[in-house]
């Protein structure tokens, strides 16, 4: 007998430093076979660490880990995995130009005579993506496939590798709703199959609709266990913070002024396919309001943005700022006029590894106050950053110096945000601003975009997260296949409404223009 079945997983007192922090301080976590167990916690609270030293990624320098009552030793993923503890990443570990079974039997190939034996594992995928409800094309390439399948595809790893223990590292970070319904599904249906789960999330609906329990982290600490049936999301989020957190947005009606963008005709070709990715939009965004376009992802919001930066070139129709048509400017002339806090912060807002300082001065590092007969001054950019870390609570092992890699999803968001806001330029559009972060993080970005607002500048926020686009619009475009095709104020609308127009169910050809 084992001294301890009520769990299938425990981790015991564990502490796990890095250079300038305790990224976990004593922690304790246990998992009883067949739940759902929430890990909840701010961006840098500790909770990927601590799911790392389980998955074998990080060494502890104290603590313990028992599996079924027994102290297991896990010093890299293989030996998880021989546990059966599988992990899907936030950030997906997937080969792009490899086709989905490729992917998913990688690593645990099925060979005879050194042979690789494809039907047979072909075969297993099917069998487990029927019984799961996880549905996908086996012979489809990764890259071609929608972020939502591609998390599909993680989860069949590790079911192809019989895991029973299967942590998910904020797996909701970048699907749709529709899709978050989905997954959060597929997870009931995985723990009615036996198979327990550790969900690492900061998203309090999700929370309360699957998780069985949820065990609390705050700054590296452990702050406490309990059961969601016996809680509600204002608890939590008070355990998370440590202090009362508005869970709605503050702000008072919106008083437009000119207009500060003016869009017409604006198309921009797709990568992918002969159609136009954004095809013929027109709208305009005035000074002192935010105007969100809403929209299930893939219906053009990333080209749109593209196109209006910069980052890719448009085909027709044409973009004023402030009467000055910018649409042949290049990117870095384009920033005179427009702060882009983007959708992919690693790809397009920061240079990972340079220092935190280095990436707050990105793009005024040429600026008289920061440069010298060229050279840059060195003092000028640490005062300036330390400025802006206070200011927008940016947390980092090491401040202005600490490598922008090795900071929490939120901390680099929230650098991002401090760097893009404190340029103050007329027009800022803030793409997906708040992916991935905590109530308290969203709180607090959600009053520096109302107090931009209020201060004139005109705000163009592109989000999929429903209650971010009710809560803190002041008009709602909703774009479906590349067009828009309605115009909602949110104080009429309902999210049913909006969902309508998302899909494509619904839609007014007034489109953007009578605004």
């Amino acid at each position: 007998m084992e001294n301890s079945p009520q769990y299938v997983i425990e981790m015991l007192h564990i502490t796990k430093e890095f250079p300038g922090i305790k990224a976990n301080d004593d922690i304790t976590l246990q998992l009883r076979k067949g739940e759902i167990h929430a890990l909840l916690g701010e961006n840098g609270a500790g909770k990927s660490t601590l799911m790392s030293v389980l998955f074998g990624l990080y060494q502890p320098e104290e603590g313990e880990i028992r599996k079924n009552g027994q102290t297991v030793k896990i010093n890299d993923p293989n030996d998880a995995t021989a546990l059966g503890i599988g992990m899907v990443h936030q950030h997906f570990q997937l080969v792009d130009v490899f086709t989905v079974l490729d992917n998913i039997i990688l690593g645990a190939e099925t060979t005879k005579m050194g042979f690789l034996q494809k039907k047979e594992a072909r075969k297993k995928v099917q069998e487990l993506s029927e019984r799961y409800g996880l549905a996908v094309d086996l012979d489809a390439k990764v890259e071609d496939i929608t972020v939502g399948m591609q998390q599909r595809v993680e989860i069949l790893k590790m079911l192809y590798r019989d895991n029973e223990i299967l942590i998910f590292d904020e797996p909701t970070a970048v699907l749709t709703p529709q899709e978050i319904d989905e997954l959060l599904l597929i997870m009931k249906n995985l723990t009615r199959e036996g198979k327990s789960i550790l969900f690492i999330s900061h998203k309090l609906n999700e929370i309360m609709s699957v998780a069985d329990r949820v065990t609390v982290l705050r700054k590296g600490k452990y702050i406490g266990t309990v059961n969601t049936k016996d809680t509600n999301k204002q608890e939590l989020s008070n355990m998370m913070v440590g202090r009362p957190v508005q869970l709605q947005v503050n702000k008072d009606e919106a008083h437009p002024g000119d207009v500060v963008l003016s869009v017409k005709n604006f198309t921009v070709p797709s990568h992918l396919h002969k159609k136009d990715a954004v095809h013929n939009v027109s709208f305009d965004v005035r000074a002192g309001e935010i105007v969100c376009i809403a929209g299930i992802d893939g219906n053009g919001q990333t080209e749109f943005i593209h196109g209006l930066t910069g980052l890719d070139k448009s085909s027709g129709g044409s973009i004023t700022v402030c009467g000055h048509d910018i649409s042949h400017y290049s990117i870095h002339h384009r920033g005179e006029y427009i702060s882009h806090i983007p959708e992919d912060r690693h790809k397009h807002g920061l240079v990972l590894d340079f220092t935190l300082e280095q990436n707050l001065v990105l793009q005024r590092y040429k600026e008289p106050q920061f440069e010298k007969g060229g050279f840059i001054k060195r003092d000028a950019v640490r005062s300036y950053a330390q400025q802006l870390i206070e200011k927008f609570d940016v947390r980092s092992g090491q401040g202005p110096i600490t490598v922008v890699r090795s900071m929490s999803g939120g901390n680099q968001q929230k650098a991002i945000i401090a760097r893009e806001l404190d340029r103050d330029k007329p027009l800022i559009v803030a793409v997906q601003p708040t992916r991935g972060l905590d109530v308290g993080a969203i709180e607090y970005i959600h009053s520096q975009l109302v107090a931009e607002r209020d201060r004139g500048k005109a705000v163009l926020l592109v989000s999929l997260e429903l209650d971010e686009v009710m809560s803190l619009s002041d008009r709602i475009l909703v774009m479906y296949e590349g067009e828009i095709v309605g115009q909602l104020d949110p104080k009429k609308t309902t999210v049913s409404e909006l969902g309508l127009y998302m899909s494509g169910a619904k839609r007014d050809n007034k489109g953007g223009d009578e605004a």
